[in-house]
């Protein structure tokens, strides 16, 4: 099935591999609220074990140096997309306080990104994921 909507990861390809999971994950949540539609309904087995719901869509993964995501991030913002950052400042912290109190005292363009998710008409997330590499 193709979707009028496409769900992005970008990941920073210098991080270690517990990192690129642990962003992934962190800005996937980030995307589980931008709309009501985004998630679908929730799973049961056959025993009646029931399962939260998930993504109704694919989430096509994408790895990028930081400049590759820096430029990513500024044309998400360019076209207003849907976004959820990590931030390499974000390791070094322990609480949800201090994850937004670190991102809000930098200027967008100075983000240290090392993961970004987008999610928004397919088009538009094309062209800003346009020349990144799937990753591998």
């Amino acid at each position: 099935m193709r979707f009028d909507t496409k769900i992005a990861v970008i990941v920073r390809t210098d991080l270690a591999d517990w990192q690129k999971l642990n962003v992934t994950a962190f800005v996937c949540s980030g995307l589980a609220h931008a709309t009501g539609e985004i998630v679908g309904k929730p799973y049961e087995d056959a025993s009646g074990n029931t399962y939260l719901p998930m993504f109704r869509e694919p989430v096509v993964v994408y790895a990028a140096d930081a400049p590759a995501l820096a430029r990513t991030h500024t044309r998400a913002l360019s076209r207003g997309l849907t976004a959820a950052l990590y931030t390499e400042d974000l390791f070094r912290t322990d609480n949800e306080d201090d994850n937004r109190a670190t991102v809000r005292a930098v200027e967008a363009h100075e983000l240290n990104l090392v993961g970004l998710a987008v999610y928004g008409p397919r088009n538009a997330v094309d062209k800003v994921t346009k020349g990144l590499k799937l990753h591998g």
